[in-house]
């Protein structure tokens, strides 16, 4: 047998091996990303919230609604004894619960907001089987968007997003138009970019492989959760939903966060640039995944209750 030949046998096994490899790679980074791991809400998360509202002249009240396919949704509500007549709805990162956005509703407690803060589907006391990554989840956001509105009858209902929640507040601009202003930190452009920087980060190689060496993970990874779910991620684009809303958004995302690159917030406002009102990005040097509050909290603060105020109702 010549050698050419059995080089390119062996370059076809390579190959072959390769296709199979990523393919299994796909299907299980698939599945891991649909079904989170749930950080269960514990009796004594409850027990910080209901004395984290009581330390700040608050009430906390335990709050449920209905979505589109049948699943119940959990939030807690917390009012201030002072409000100043708006409210703000606060969404979690992937794999946390409500009880991870107490600290941001501090801090708007402080600049007397009313906040809701929901478990995502599949997450903390919700129900859903799946994380659908902003498809099913901009539905929920609509909904709470409008029991806010009925329960509370705000001037101003305000979000704020991180990761996960950031891309899923995003999402929901179509379906939630109302709201004043968001504010979200370290979301993904599309759930393909996101793909392409979860893939690469794993091999610590960065989006290109993603992109390259790895990219039959992701295409078999879309194909299976369509196949196997009717879960389309192709559609999961805040970057077209942003494009398609006129709500003011602020994007923060950390110079140092390599689990959602900067690129992706740069993307989103790079296709809303014509639109108005502008999409503005604050990238904090020091920060990392959803890191701005701990890297910068004065400013973090600054700029969050002044876009709210900049965007109030009028």
């Amino acid at each position: 047998m010549k050698r050419s030949h059995i080089f390119l046998r062996f370059f076809v096994l390579l190959a072959v091996v390769w296709l199979v490899a990523t393919s299994a790679i796909g299907l299980v980074a698939l599945e891991m990303a649909i079904h989170p791991g749930r950080r269960a809400l514990t009796p004594e998360a409850e027990g910080l919230a209901r004395g984290f509202a009581s330390r700040h002249q608050a009430s906390v009240a335990d709050v449920s609604l209905i979505a589109a396919d049948g699943a119940t949704l959990q939030a807690w509500e917390i009012r201030p004894g002072h409000g100043n007549g708006d409210a703000v709805i606060l969404l979690h990162g992937q794999s946390d619960n409500r009880l991870g956005m107490l600290g941001y509703a501090e801090v708007l407690l402080r600049h007397g907001y009313s906040v809701l803060l929901p478990d995502a589907r599949a997450h903390g006391r919700s129900g859903g089987k799946l994380a659908t990554y902003g498809l099913r989840e901009a539905d929920d956001v609509g909904r709470w968007f409008d029991w806010v509105n009925k329960n509370e009858a705000p001037r101003c209902i305000y979000g704020l997003g991180e990761s996960m929640g950031a891309a899923q507040l995003l999402s929901s601009l179509r379906a939630a138009p109302g709201f004043c202003a968001v504010v979200a930190e370290s979301p993904f452009a599309s759930f393909r970019e996101a793909s392409y920087d979860r893939l690469g980060e794993r091999f610590g190689t960065g989006a290109f492989a993603g992109r390259t060496l790895l990219r039959p993970a992701v295409e078999v990874g879309f194909l299976y959760a369509r196949w196997r779910y009717g879960v389309n991620f192709e559609e999961a684009s805040p970057e077209k939903a942003v494009a398609a809303s006129s709500v003011p958004v602020l994007l923060i995302h950390g110079l140092k966060d390599t689990n959602l690159p900067p690129r992706n917030s740069e993307l989103i406002a790079a296709a809303s640039m014509t639109r108005a009102p502008a999409v503005v990005v604050w990238e904090p040097i020091a920060a990392g995944h959803t890191g701005a509050a701990s890297a910068e909290p004065q400013e973090f603060e600054r700029r969050m209750i002044g876009w709210f105020e900049e965007h109030g109702f009028r």
